[in-house]
């Protein structure tokens, strides 16, 4: 990791749970290594008698927060009484209250913009409120310097209106009133590298957006909007958020513009003719890596199509892929140990891992010859996503989460692992930072992609990847430049952290006798019965 870089966690409403959230961010930094600072949005403080008493603690130095932390303002008249100081002000130990609005320069850098409150047409606002005011005034104390090209953080309560358009909409949000457009007036002019706010109880993050219109400007670098729940949620949505971060001041121009493959069209410039001629534009630029990647697995690829003699084209028919050699897996090949199969569909069937890490370690392949997930049609997809809800339903029965993951390098046909975890030996958050650490000390970059992406949005057919998928919805990515650890999926999960089962790391040292594998295949296949949505009428 660059010595330039610096560990950031954000977090979402605290409401006054102080214990929680920094419970939280000492179990992280146990397990990940020591953080720069700690960015809360939302509301800090909570209006209960229990919340106030608890802040007394740590007002009094009783109590104190185990990294540096800045918070915004008020965003209701109860808790106005906590930010006396416009400007900002220490808190308590390691707590500072940025200030209504401004810019905070770190001795590493780092530029963060910031803007505590929520929007208010009246004009004077209530204390915890900002105005259209406030706005211009941030706008220009950044806009006014010719050099400028955006800023690191920017920090701001509510969401900013409409940063959905042409990305991944959220789903459990009412975007016809939802979000600020004075916000969204900031984010477009301020450029943020990320973005981060709250008040909604979401867990969105947006794919990233690109700054400059596609062949018409410079290349400038991605946004990332990322909306934070409340900390100690019940639904246990996502409230924390780690990443590593180099000031843009301190980074080389032509890495700071390099445009990830998911990467969308900028939700805040204006519909019309403007916007067309603007994406009219990035369909032809076939050079640029900032192109987002579709593919119609109906339609061939770079092939003239035959003139059906009407003036239009016919369909050409399309090839199943054929295996290159023998294969293991596709269900009519010779070679595929059929004893371990429990669960066979229309496209899809579900078979024991082989030497697996526990008895109920399965794996969900394709009935035809697929190498990877990017390769499969969409009635293939559709059938592979029903497995994975039935087998979420039989593991939670069984007081277990899973993970999936595939390795598309040096594998001719998909095999989607999916491991259960009991419930008891680690969160979600823990298996994520496992896999995101682990990556880490092998170099290798291992992404948080959009729980809504679809992995064909990033990478093309062909291209060697790996990619893990939690029982959250969340997805990690990595695309395989040159080696990849066969086993790396299973060595994170076998490891201290997780199961704590290093030996298990390697599937030939768990290999078993016909017999006993048959029994474990006979096993599963009587207990997920209930749950195997093929056998329905």
């Amino acid at each position: 990791m660059s010595e330039k870089a610096l560990r950031v966690l954000a977090c979402g409403d605290v409401y006054g749970k102080f214990d929680v959230l920094f419970n939280r961010v000492r179990t992280i930094q146990k397990k990940s290594g020591q953080f720069d600072l700690l960015l809360c949005v939302g509301s800090f403080f909570g209006s209960s008698p229990e919340s106030q008493a608890l802040w007394e603690e740590y007002k009094s130095g009783a109590k104190q927060a185990p990294i540096q932390t800045y918070v915004l303002g008020a965003n209701n008249q109860d808790t106005v009484k906590y930010f006396q100081d416009v400007d900002g002000c220490e808190l308590a130990t390691n707590i500072t209250y940025l200030g209504r609005r401004g810019v905070f320069t770190g001795a590493s850098g780092l530029q963060i913009a910031y803007l505590g409150g929520i929007e208010s047409s009246s004009d004077p606002a209530p204390a915890y409120c900002f105005t259209s005011k406030d706005i211009t005034s941030l706008k220009m104390s950044l806009l006014s310097n010719s050099k400028f090209k955006g800023v690191d953080i920017l920090l701001t309560s509510p969401w900013p209106k409409d940063v959905w358009n042409y990305g991944n909409p959220p789903t459990d949000v009412d975007l016809k009133i939802f979000g600020s457009e004075q916000v969204a007036s900031l984010a477009a002019s301020l450029k943020p590298r990320y973005h981060f706010s709250a008040l909604h109880g979401a867990n969105y993050e947006r794919l990233p957006y690109r700054n400059h219109v596609v062949l018409q400007e410079s290349a400038q670098h991605v946004s990332r909007f990322i909306a934070l729940a409340s900390v100690g949620n019940p639904g246990k949505k996502k409230y924390i958020y780690a990443f590593t971060i180099v000031p843009m001041s301190l980074m080389d121009a032509t890495e700071l513009v390099k445009q990830p493959l998911d990467v969308s069209e900028n939700p805040y410039r204006k519909a019309g003719k403007e916007g067309k001629k603007s994406r009219v534009a990035e369909a032809t630029e076939d050079d640029v890596p900032a192109q987002q990647f579709f593919f119609d697995l109906k339609q061939s690829q770079g092939k003239k199509r035959q003139s059906d003699g009407r003036g239009g084209q016919t369909k050409q028919p399309r090839k199943h892929p054929q295996p290159t050699g023998p294969c293991w897996f596709c269900l009519a090949s010779p070679e595929v140990e059929k004893h371990l199969v429990v669960s066979i569909g229309e496209h899809c069937y579900v078979a024991l891992a082989k030497g697996g890490l526990m008895s109920d370690h399965i794996l969900i392949l394709p009935i035809g010859h697929y190498q990877a997930m990017v390769d499969l049609s969409s009635e293939v997809v559709e059938e592979c996503e029903k497995y994975k809800a039935s087998l979420k339903k039989f593991y939670k029965s069984k007081e277990k989460r899973y993970v999936m993951f595939e390795r598309n390098y040096r594998s001719q046909h998909l095999q989607l692992q999916v491991v259960p975890l009991p419930l008891s030996c680690c969160t979600t958050e823990d298996i994520k930072e496992s896999f995101i650490v682990q990556a880490q000390e092998q170099n290798m970059e291992l992404l948080e992609i959009p729980q809504h992406t679809d992995i064909k949005q990033i990478v093309q057919p062909g291209t060697p990847y790996f990619y893990v998928e939690l029982d959250s919805g969340e997805k990690l990515f990595h695309r395989i430049k040159k080696n990849f650890p066969l086993q790396f999926g299973r060595e994170v999960l076998a490891s201290e952290a997780i199961l704590n089962i290093p030996t298990r790391a390697d599937w030939k040292a768990c290999k078993l006798s016909q017999d006993e594998e048959e029994s474990q295949a006979k096993a599963f296949r009587r207990e997920f019965e209930p749950f195997d949505f093929s056998l329905e009428d």
